[in-house]
């Protein structure tokens, strides 16, 4: 199994900034695409953003423009940027890796992101 640690949730004011990170317990230099899920209550957990090995991005589109998703494989972290947020932003955030060779998915337990003044 693959260890995903997300961090960095919070409290944020609608239009406010905040950086999330999700540290893996291995290398996920070329083995793993790594995305950003997030559930708010109530609702089914939905696809924020995803990034190959080779840094190609896809977004939702309601975070389009406002989200950037990076990597630093040197760290095994991925890094969610959140920026102009909105309270429809509010949700539980998760890390989630998937191994290209098998197809398999690993979760991160979630950080918690409220928007709201």
């Amino acid at each position: 199994q693959v260890q995903l640690v997300e961090s960095g949730g919070g409290l944020v004011q609608p239009g406010g900034s905040l950086r999330l990170s999700c540290a893996a317990s291995g290398s996920i230099s070329s083995a793993y695409v790594m995305g950003w899920y997030r559930q708010a209550p109530g609702k089914q957990r939905e696809l924020v953003s995803t990034i190959t090995p080779s840094s190609s991005t896809n977004y939702a589109d309601s975070v389009k423009g406002r989200f950037t998703i990076s990597r630093d494989n040197t760290k095994n972290t991925v890094y969610l940027q959140m920026t102009s947020l909105k309270p429809e932003d509010t949700a539980v955030y998760y890390c989630n890796a998937r191994r290209i060779t098998t197809s398999r998915y690993y979760w991160g337990q979630g950080t918690q992101v409220t928007v709201s003044s």
